[in-house]
């Protein structure tokens, strides 16, 4: 098109800035940015709110501010856009601030506004806010009913709140044909997240049971999780088997998490190794890590050999293991190997690492 002599127009950029977005090509983001300075286009509401979001996506805060700043007269999309990236970069709070600056403005807020302000108020753990917010969105929808994703944002972020009792509240008024995975998944990692592991389960079976809704791999991650939480066993086996036998679903690395955890916690450590060791994918850090605590917790002295092993070639940089390992032998009296692996620590400069408080 640009080899043609074809100019861009307010249509062309945002489509093309939403493409390199998704790819987090900030490059050609700058080099569309500069086009649409060279025809006055840069100051475009849609154009404006482009820039925006792709600079926010690829990690840049500082420019999305900078295109929003230099705009005195910026429309919604351009708020939305703004408010979006605060949230996506882990700035809830300066989201929230921008939405009552937007609000002063006389600007009205939408459904896209709303979703990001619930997300933000979710991250921040506002309950005070949340109930302000739940006002705001049915002033802001352009239909009687809110839409399901704006919903399930509500469902999510009283769950974060930890109100689950206002989040059910939200999920029960929906329509069952409105509820889509989304809605069971955020309902199910609420409960998991606050233990309450009876409410979790259920929730997952009454979704299997009563709906053609398909659970997901984070479903699934809060379906083990309450297993996890509630020490159920036998449950989060099932659960684990189904994953693959009746949805589908190849087991991921949180899953498994999951499972070791679940495991190690009740002391069955050879079932945790026999997970670890039947992986798909290679164990990160954080799986056999949950091992090693369960090794410390029960004594296992020839599995937390195993797992300190695995640590070691994962992160031989890393004295945790180590220490760990020094544990279990110290509680077994077995100082002359608690001496030893004092010695293979000195040898290796992995002295350990001295503790330290914040209120000195």
């Amino acid at each position: 098109m640009s080899r043609a002599g074809v100019l861009p127009d307010c249509y062309t950029i945002p489509i093309v800035l939403k493409s390199a977005g998704q790819v987090l090509f900030i490059w050609v983001g700058g080099q569309v940015h500069c086009v649409a300075v060279k025809i006055g286009l840069e100051s475009n509401e849609y154009c404006e709110s482009g820039f925006i979001s792709l600079y926010s996506k690829c990690g840049e805060p500082g420019l999305a501010l900078k295109v929003f700043d230099e705009n005195p007269d910026r429309k919604l999309g351009s708020w939305n856009a703004v408010i979006g990236g605060l949230c996506q970069s882990g700035r809830a709070k300066e989201a929230v601030e921008m939405f009552l600056k937007m609000m002063k403005r006389g600007l009205r807020p939408d459904d896209v506004t709303m979703v990001s302000l619930t997300s933000a108020c979710g991250s921040l753990g506002n309950l005070q806010l949340a109930l302000q917010l739940h006002k705001c969105v049915f002033q802001a929808t352009n239909s009687t009913k809110p839409d399901t994703l704006m919903l399930n944002s509500l469902i999510d972020m009283y769950g974060k709140c930890g109100r689950m009792d206002l989040a059910h509240k939200v999920f029960s008024r929906m329509a069952d044909e409105s509820r889509n995975v989304s809605s069971w998944t955020s309902m199910i990692v609420g409960y998991a997240s606050h233990g309450q592991v009876n409410s979790a389960l259920e929730c997952f079976h009454s979704m299997r049971r009563s709906t053609a809704v398909r659970p997901n791999h984070v479903t699934f991650v809060g379906v083990l999780s309450a297993c996890v939480h509630g020490g159920r066993v036998e449950e989060g086996k099932a659960c684990f088997e189904m994953m693959r036998n009746e949805f589908g679903l190849d087991p991921q690395l949180q899953h498994y998490g999951c499972m070791v955890d679940l495991l190690g916690r009740v002391g069955l450590l050879k079932e945790a190794r026999e997970v670890i060791e039947g992986m798909e994918m290679e164990a990160n850090v954080v799986i056999f890590g949950c091992l090693m605590g369960a090794c410390e917790k029960y004594g296992d002295v020839e599995m937390g050999e195993w797992v300190c092993e695995n640590l070691q070639r994962l992160e031989p940089w890393n004295d945790g293991a180590y220490v760990v390992l020094s544990n279990i032998y110290a509680n077994r009296g077995m100082w002359r190997e608690v001496e030893k692996l004092r010695v293979v620590m000195k040898d290796r400069k992995l002295d350990k690492v001295p503790g330290y408080s914040l209120a000195t």
